[in-house]
């Protein structure tokens, strides 16, 4: 394959790809006008990906076919669990989220097809397969984030997720990730490349789906 294996899945996954990285909440989230609600809700619900994302990185880690790539989904295992998990408890204690509702809140059916797209693709599916939902859950965040502007909101909650998903490292995990996926995707037969379409296309609407059910 000449061209970039990402590059193609991305291309036919439009335009949903396009309705996700420029969808309305991210440009209130630049302007830190979310409304405090709808703001809480998506963080609560956001927050109930942790552990599957984690999941999922941890049967990147398995099943990678060699040290190396173990070696970068090791460090962002890390970040994860570290500086995001932070940011989330300080943004919750902010807004006034009780724990119980940050543990066990009642989930929005855009979550839970989320969910079941990464534990099943964590169960069941090959090292290039994690990589391409891995790839959509971190790409597709950082596109909409570096199209915030230079002078962000005051407020740290909207201020501080879009700079969580536009720093020179998330830049240069993202890039890992796509070129990783080239790597491997790109000596797949058409059989197992059209199995990673079908999940990047799936994975890309389950992100238009969670930024719908928070804006309204």
């Amino acid at each position: 394959m000449a061209e970039n294996f990402t590059d193609w899945l991305r291309q036919r996954s439009e335009p949903v790809w396009t309705e996700v990285v420029t969808h309305p909440f991210t440009r209130a989230l630049f302007d830190g006008v979310v409304p405090t609600g709808l703001m809480r809700s998506y963080l609560v619900q956001d927050y109930q990906f942790i552990d599957d994302f984690l999941a999922l990185l941890g049967a990147a880690l398995a099943k990678a076919d060699r040290y190396s790539s173990r070696l970068a989904i090791a460090a962002s295992i890390t970040t994860v669990t570290s500086t995001e998990n932070t940011y989330f408890q300080r943004a919750f204690d902010a807004l006034g989220v009780p724990e119980a509702e940050r543990e066990h809140p009642q989930l929005d059916q855009a979550t839970v097809a989320f969910q079941e797209l990464m534990r099943d693709t964590s169960s069941r599916g090959s090292y290039p397969e994690v990589l391409t939902v891995l790839t959509v859950a971190e790409w597709s965040y950082l596109e909409w984030a570096v199209r915030a502007p230079a002078t962000l909101p005051e407020n740290f909650v909207p201020a501080e997720w879009i700079t969580l998903h536009s720093t020179p490292d998330f830049r240069a995990w993202v890039q890992w990730l796509r070129d990783e996926l080239h790597r491997v995707g790109s000596e797949l037969d058409e059989r197992d490349q059209a199995r990673c379409l079908r999940l990047f296309q799936q994975a890309t609407r389950c992100e238009l789906d969670f930024f719908n059910a928070h804006w309204r």
